[in-house]
């Protein structure tokens, strides 16, 4: 079912560039994680990363310096890992769902940081998410968290304007388009 949902976010984006394809770099994230990312998302992160779709949803990728997955997961942890949670704190609460005692990042049994929006929302993979299918948790960039029983494919949105960011200091990458959607 996944499968049908990379194929039909494909559609929407358009011909993807494959231009950072790179299952070593995947390996050795996923390695120093301690769990698999979801397939479809690296699939997608593949066929288009790094890259900003939609002017808003920016996606890295492990295997480049610049926009460096990797680093994305480290120093977005780092900085929630940070935050002093009420106990009645946040809205949406993760742990519930998670059926943890406290909010953890970067590990494989909570939440990591997988993508963010230039709006401030953060979007976490939970491997252990919807009773251990894995799910999708998006915080609304007010420390609000909505859990997603879907695949990040599944979950992702269209219509779609792409830009792929740009490798080096001096590179001005121009916009693309996905196909019409007949909207």
């Amino acid at each position: 079912m996944t499968e049908n949902y990379v194929e039909r976010v494909m559609e929407m984006l358009g011909e993807p560039s494959w231009r950072n394809r790179d299952r070593e770099a995947w390996r050795a994230l996923e390695s120093e994680l301690g769990t698999a990312l979801p397939t479809d998302y690296k699939e997608i992160v593949d066929a288009y990363g790094p890259v900003k779709i939609n002017g808003h949803l920016y996606l890295s990728h492990p295997a480049t310096v610049r926009w460096n997955l990797g680093e994305d997961i480290r120093t977005t942890s780092r900085s929630w890992a940070e935050i002093e949670w009420d106990e009645d704190e946040p809205e949406g609460d993760p742990r519930i769902s998670l059926d943890v005692p406290e909010l953890v990042f970067d590990t494989p049994d909570v939440l990591i940081p997988i993508a963010a929006t230039d709006r401030v929302e953060q979007i976490f993979n939970a491997p252990r998410g919807a009773s251990g299918k894995g799910s999708i948790f998006i915080e609304s960039g007010d420390y609000e968290f909505f859990e997603f029983s879907c695949s990040f494919a599944e979950w992702h949105p269209g219509p779609v304007v792409l830009q792929d960011l740009p490798m080096t200091p001096d590179e001005r990458p121009e916009k693309r388009y996905g196909p019409s959607r007949g909207m």
